[in-house]
């Protein structure tokens, strides 16, 4: 019952064809594109205001310099919004709960900003190891420590959406599988699990939206820093 759970995160295959790359690929299918006429439908219209609200607020803060990363970030986040919705749906995988997949995000897009910061400006990127004030006895210790959460940064990104969205999914086949082992013996209980869990898929579905968001987000700040 325990390998039952995790089956679900486990990499869909077909005659040995891993199918990661499907499941990345067909939500962008699910994606209105702009039309040729004068005026566009509710839909079209609602998505060219959303993407246009959240570019503005994910690049207020930043500077004319990193405006060149909102076409890319604002992609990002479609991508991950659509997976982890689509994940949330019956018989689907979700590609974002593979540490791997999330640190292949992560990864590069971090050291990308690092390298930004380093060619335009070494002295601040630098700078931001060693806190001003700081004790001379203490230089050496804080460089260190400032060194490793700087490297961690991609890993607490890949991880942070990995877990909660591995978390959620576990929680939601659990509280199911209770609600359908009860409804023969204790049909009131198993109603009130039921309640539950569509309260539960619910708060699921912000979580999918929320990490998506929390993810880009955080790649801003780090942009942020470098620019």
């Amino acid at each position: 019952m325990i390998l039952s759970f995790f089956d679900q995160f486990m990499s869909p295959t077909h005659l040995g064809i891993p199918l990661i790359a499907l499941a990345l690929s067909l939500p962008w299918i699910l994606i209105p594109t702009p039309t040729n006429r004068w005026l566009n439908n509710r839909l079209l219209t609602l998505q060219a205001w959303f993407i246009n609200r959240f570019t503005q607020q994910l690049m207020l803060p930043i500077n004319l310099g990193g405006h060149k990363w909102a076409m890319l970030l604002t992609a990002l986040m479609l991508l991950l919004i659509t997976l982890n919705l689509l994940g949330l749906l019956p018989y689907t995988f979700t590609p974002t709960t593979q540490l791997s997949l999330n640190m292949g995000f992560a990864v590069p897009l971090w050291l990308a900003t690092v390298v930004i910061g380093m060619r335009n400006q070494p002295t601040a990127a630098l700078g931001h190891l060693l806190p001003e004030g700081t004790p001379v006895p203490l230089i050496p210790v804080l460089i260190i420590i400032e060194t490793i959460s700087l490297f961690i940064r991609p890993l607490a990104l890949g991880v942070r959406l990995t877990a909660n969205l591995t978390a959620g999914h576990l929680l939601i086949q659990l509280i199911a599988t209770a609600a359908f082992v009860l409804l023969p013996m204790m049909p009131t209980v198993a109603i009130l699990t039921s309640v539950v869990l569509f309260l539960l898929t619910l708060l699921e579905v912000a979580v999918a939206m929320i990490q998506a968001y929390v993810f880009v987000l955080l790649l801003s700040l780090y942009l942020q820093e470098n620019v």
